[in-house]
C-alpha cells in the first residue's frame, strides 16, 4: 500500500470513528436526556404541608419547621452532598415527640431551594446562609446536626459563630481528605471535566439508583420511591452545575486542621458500613476534638438517619437529655458501639 493509499484509509477510519463517536453520544443524550426541572413543577410530590418557603439571599429556600416555639435551643439538620431535608424525616417525628423544635432545610444548590444566585457554592458561603436563615426564624442559639457534607457546614458554622451553637451532632461527616474504598458512580461523573457538563442534560435513572444504593448498609433498603426523590431533585434546575462547583471545593489535610478548633460538644455518630467515608474519619474526630463521644451502627452505611432513624437517633435523644454535658476539659472521648 502507498503512502497515499495508507494516508486516505486511516482518514476514513478516524471518520468512521468520529461519526460513531457522535453517534453513540447522540444515542446516549437521546436515551437519557433528562431536562431540568422548575421548582414548582417539583413542589407538588416534595413539598406538601409542612414544607414552606421562605424568601432569603435571593432564593425561594425549602425548609420545614415543626415542634414547640418554646425551645430555646431548637435542632437544626443539615442534610449531605445531593440530599435534602427528606433524610431526615425518619428523626424528625421522634426529636418532636421528645419536646424539641425541629427545623430542616434544603441547602443551596440541594433540594427545591436550588443554587446560589451567584453560583459560589464554596463551603464560606454555607454558614452564612445559615447565620441570615436562624435570623429570619428568630432563633439566637441551636443544636445543630448534619450527615456528611452538611456535617463539614455544621462545623463551619460552629467555628464562624460558637456562641451560637450549643452543640454539634456530626452523622458520617464531612471534613477529612476522602479515602474512600467506594465513591457513588455519580459523584464520580460529577467530579469529571467534561463529562460532569454532559449531566447538565442526560442523567440515568439506573446511575442515580446505583449512587443511593451504595451509601447504605443494605442496599435492599432503598426503595423505589427514594430513588425517586433522588432523581427528581437533581434535576431541579440549576442543581446539577452547582453539584459541579461542590466538587471542586472538597477538604484537604490543611483544612481538617479547622476541626481542632472546635470547643463545644460534640456527638459523632458513624455506621460501619460507609465505604464513602470510612470509620478511621470517626476515630479522627475523636483525636481531634477533645470530649467528644463516638456512637457506631456496625450494620449502617453513610447515611445512618435514613437507613435506620429509630436506632440512629437513640444516641441523639440521650445527647439532648443531658442536664449538663460534660466539658471539653474534664471529659475524656469515648467509643460506644450500638448494636
Amino acid at each position: 500500500m502507498t503512502g497515499r493509499k495508507l494516508r486516505k484509509s486511516l482518514l476514513r477510519w478516524l471518520a468512521y470513528g468520529a461519526f460513531a463517536l457522535v453517534l453513540g453520544l447522540a444515542l446516549l443524550v437521546a436515551a437519557f436526556w433528562a431536562p431540568s426541572r422548575s421548582a414548582d413543577q417539583l413542589k407538588a410530590r416534595w413539598a406538601p404541608p409542612p414544607s414552606t418557603f421562605l424568601a432569603l439571599d435571593g432564593m425561594q429556600v425549602h425548609l420545614r419547621d415543626e415542634g414547640p416555639r418554646d425551645d430555646p435551643t431548637p435542632i437544626l439538620l443539615l442534610h449531605g452532598t445531593s440530599d435534602s431535608l427528606h433524610t431526615w424525616d425518619g428523626w424528625t417525628p421522634l426529636l418532636v415527640a421528645s419536646g424539641r423544635r425541629v427545623i430542616r432545610v434544603d441547602l443551596p444548590g440541594f433540594g427545591l431551594t436550588g443554587p446560589f444566585p451567584g453560583g459560589d457554592h464554596r463551603i464560606g458561603a454555607y454558614p452564612r446562609f445559615l447565620s441570615h436563615l436562624l435570623d429570619a426564624l428568630q432563633v439566637r442559639r441551636a443544636v445543630v446536626a448534619g450527615n456528611s457534607f452538611g456535617g463539614q457546614v455544621a462545623l463551619e458554622l460552629a467555628l464562624a459563630e460558637p456562641d451560637r451553637i450549643d452543640r454539634l451532632v456530626l452523622v458520617d461527616a464531612l471534613a477529612y481528605p476522602r479515602n474512600a474504598s467506594k465513591v457513588p458512580i455519580g459523584f464520580l461523573v460529577a467530579s469529571v471535566p467534561g463529562l460532569n457538563r454532559l449531566m447538565d442534560y442526560v442523567l440515568p435513572r439506573a446511575l442515580v439508583e446505583s449512587s443511593v444504593r451504595s451509601v447504605y448498609g443494605d442496599p435492599s433498603r432503598v426503595t423505589p420511591e427514594l430513588v425517586d426523590r433522588y432523581y427528581e431533585l437533581a434535576l431541579r434546575e440549576g442543581n446539577r452545575a452547582a453539584l459541579r462547583n461542590r466538587f471542586g471545593d472538597l477538604p484537604d489535610e490543611a483544612y481538617a486542621q479547622r476541626v481542632k478548633r472546635l470547643r463545644l460538644p460534640v456527638l459523632v455518630l458513624w455506621g460501619g458500613r460507609d465505604q464513602l467515608i470510612p470509620i478511621a474519619a470517626a476515630d479522627r474526630f475523636l483525636r481531634d476534638i477533645p470530649g467528644s463521644r463516638l456512637v457506631t451502627f456496625p450494620d449502617l452505611g453513610h447515611v445512618p438517619q435514613q437507613e435506620d432513624p429509630a436506632v440512629s437517633v437513640l444516641p441523639v435523644l440521650a445527647f439532648l437529655r443531658e442536664a449538663q454535658a460534660p466539658t471539653n476539659d474534664d471529659a475524656s472521648a469515648q467509643e460506644v458501639k450500638s448494636q
